[in-house]
């Protein structure tokens, strides 16, 4: 990545332009954690991005070498996912927050739709009440990837949340105002939940896991 950090210590309706902190979980995901920096590298170009924070759970691979040479900043901390992210989101740099996991790639356009859905919120004053999502891709072809297509979309309207592999962009205003992550293996999906699909954006770029 290796942006140029600074340090953004409050969410502000008027931030020209407004600036993110991508937080990445993160265990023994060295092969993994490699395709999603790349997919990130244009937003740190582009100074979207101030800053990726690897937060690792105790891997024992090559998981903090990969995050090194990336420029990212590494925090080793609990087991637990949910207080992982928390304690991520938390020493986070910029008012924007986006959470993605390792294995994701993000579309070549993703820069466009972030940029479009951070204006607009901030035109409006909405910063404090609205998230966004990429559309989930899949890495594969034929019946079954349409299969998962289907289910993610029915959770997403049955009011499941978005799926964690589409990512969530939030401010950190909002993140905390909704009680943030917490604590259990099903953090990501409960923060989701607690979002809504009413408050809940997708973008038009995708995200998809192409390594497992």
């Amino acid at each position: 990545m290796n942006a140029v950090r600074h340090d953004y210590t409050a969410t502000q309706e008027d931030c020209s332009p407004p600036v993110i902190s991508v937080i990445i979980p993160t265990l023994n995901d060295e092969r993994r954690l490699v395709p999603t920096l790349a997919s990130l590298v244009s937003g740190a170009a582009d100074g979207i991005v101030i800053e990726a924070v690897i937060a690792d759970g105790g891997s024992d691979d090559g998981t903090e070498a990969v995050a090194d040479v990336a420029g990212c900043r590494f925090l080793r901390g609990p087991a637990d996912i949910g207080d992982r992210l928390a304690a991520a989101a938390g020493g986070a740099k910029a008012p924007w927050l986006m959470f993605i996991r390792p294995g994701v790639v993000l579309d070549e356009g993703w820069i466009r739709d972030v940029h479009g859905f951070l204006d607009q919120v901030t035109r409006r004053q909405e910063a404090h009440r609205r998230a966004a999502a990429f559309t989930l891709g899949v890495d594969d072809y034929g019946f079954a990837a349409k299969a998962k297509l289907a289910r993610a979309r029915w959770k997403f309207l049955l009011g499941g949340g978005a799926d964690p592999r589409q990512g969530l962009l939030l401010s950190r205003d909002h993140y905390r105002a909704v009680g943030g992550h917490r604590p259990g293996p099903d953090s990501e999906s409960a923060l989701a939940r607690r979002l809504g699909r009413r408050r809940t954006l997708t973008l038009r770029s995708r995200a998809t896991q192409v390594a497992r």
